[in-house]
């Protein structure tokens, strides 16, 4: 199992920037794929990031790519227990980025086609509002 809290929401206004933590810790010493995702009133899920544990590799949304940055802090992930923390820098933020953030996690390689559905683990989420 992997605990998932998120922080850094807020609100700002069109152009500016916010950071956004996600505090992994999981209760194997198996590599995960930990991911960020928002949701917008009346849209589904949609996944903006993905890193993997196992070779710190990251990937990219098509709504993240050139304004979200994922940022890992080097934690030893192969320890049980130990917590990680995968932060996402969003940059010349607009109204339509308006929605609920979420960390989620899976104990699998990252792959572009998952969908939240692949997701057992989720964060309660952390609200991000843009004002114009």
């Amino acid at each position: 199992q992997v605990q998932l809290v998120e922080s850094g929401g807020g609100s700002v206004q069109a152009g500016g920037s916010l950071t956004l933590s996600c505090a992994a810790s999981s209760e194997s010493s198996l590599n995960y794929c930990i991911a960020w995702f928002r949701q917008a009133p009346g849209k589904e899920r949609e996944w903006l990031a993905q890193f993997y544990t196992g070779t710190g590799i990251t990937i990219y949304g098509d709504s993240a790519k050139g304004r979200f940055t994922a940022n890992h802090d080097g934690g030893d992930v192969n320890l049980a227990g130990a917590k990680t923390t995968l932060s996402l820098q969003l940059d010349r933020l607009r109204p339509d980025d308006t929605a609920n953030y979420y960390c989620a996690a899976h104990y699998m390689r990252c792959r572009g086609d998952f969908r939240a559905a692949d997701f057992p683990y989720w964060g309660q989420g952390t609200q991000v509002t843009i004002s114009s």
